[in-house]
């Protein structure tokens, strides 16, 4: 009587990784307030968290409304969905590829969506959802590249991510030449492809990419429960009843289409669908559980990289030069900690 109560251990197991996800959850969106409030209330206009407060519910000067509604909340908001795109993003890539080394920039994803964006600005001055539409096709079509270089060359995730890099480095490359060749001012305007800026936000690329997660989170949530069984393998996700490939294919559009919209508004932004989905994943234990913790830690470290760009360096600089500083000694200790294992 006692055994048929007691609960196997991989339903204990699956319990205390739900009980860690909620804690994680709940305190990356506690950070994330406190992140907010701090990128409100500091700049060379400071106000005190009382007078931010006051003006968000209708109080204050016209120009304390003026910096909170035109200047500063809609470049934290576009921080942080851009954030919580990309960590979504990135949890379910390697969750996917069950490697920590997959990412939307080290895949090559986002370097597709940076060349069809930048062509699109350059050659036929597109913006809005016709841009987006632009950037999701251009990471979309990488994407298959991938799915057809492991169909060939087997399920290897590590050959994987080494055709990725090499696809990343080719659309860099392609980037530089469409910027070489544009003019001046039309240069000027691309350059978010390069670093990766949320400079001068407005609140219609904050409406279309917050349109644009609301879709597709609700569907990555959804599709988490598929995302467990494939991480066990092919093999036996199949015997447990998974259809592999439309599910693998499903999970990978998602993923695409929310990495490829934030790189159509503020450019690849480099590690933070690398770093935050680890991050997640080590508090959380399963990657397939960590979809959620991994978007609110994408958004509560792209917006204190932006505090970062834009008060601690002694000038303001594009959030991309911090986020890229931060992620490659993150990925250097990744390495360094893989290579220790193996020996």
């Amino acid at each position: 009587m006692s055994a048929l109560m007691t609960p196997s251990p991989t339903r204990a197991a699956m319990g205390r990784t739900h009980r860690r996800a909620v804690i994680v959850g709940t305190a990356s969106a506690a950070l994330l307030v406190a992140v907010s409030l701090v990128t409100m209330t500091v700049g060379d206009y400071p106000l005190s968290p009382a007078e931010t407060i006051q003006t968000l519910f209708g109080g204050g000067s016209q120009r304390d409304q003026y910096i909170i509604f035109e200047v500063r909340l809609p470049r934290l908001l576009m921080a942080v969905l851009c954030g919580v795109g990309l960590g979504a993003s990135g949890a379910i890539m390697q969750a996917l590829l069950r490697n920590p080394l997959a990412s939307p920039e080290l895949l090559g994803i986002t370097g597709g969506a940076s060349v069809a964006a930048v062509a699109g600005t350059l050659m036929f001055g597109l913006g809005g959802l016709a841009l987006v539409g632009l950037a999701f096709a251009g990471g979309l079509v990488i994407a298959a590249v991938l799915l057809v270089a492991a169909a060939r060359e087997g399920s290897s995730s590590y050959r994987i991510v080494l055709a990725g890099v090499g696809i990343a480095f080719v659309c860099v490359s392609v980037v530089g030449y469409l910027m070489k060749r544009a003019q001046l001012n039309e240069a000027q305007m691309a350059l978010r492809w390069i670093t990766g800026s949320i400079d001068a936000t407005a609140w219609s690329d904050v409406l279309v990419l917050g349109a644009v997660l609301l879709i597709a989170l609700p569907l990555a949530a959804m599709a988490g429960a598929s995302l467990q069984p494939l991480e066990l393998g092919d093999a036996q996700a199949g015997a447990l009843g998974v259809s592999v490939q439309r599910s693998r294919t499903g999970l990978l559009v998602i993923a695409v289409l929310m990495a490829a919209t934030v790189t159509a508004f503020v450019g690849p932004i480099a590690f933070v669908a690398l770093s935050a989905p680890a991050i997640a994943r080590g508090l959380v234990g399963r990657a397939s559980t960590a979809i959620t913790a991994s978007a609110l830690l994408g958004g509560a470290l792209l917006a204190v990289s932006d505090i970062v760009a834009q008060h601690a360096l002694g000038r303001a600089v594009p959030v991309g030069v911090v986020t890229g500083m931060v992620g490659a000694l993150y990925l250097l200790w990744l390495l360094a900690r893989a290579k220790g294992r193996r020996t």
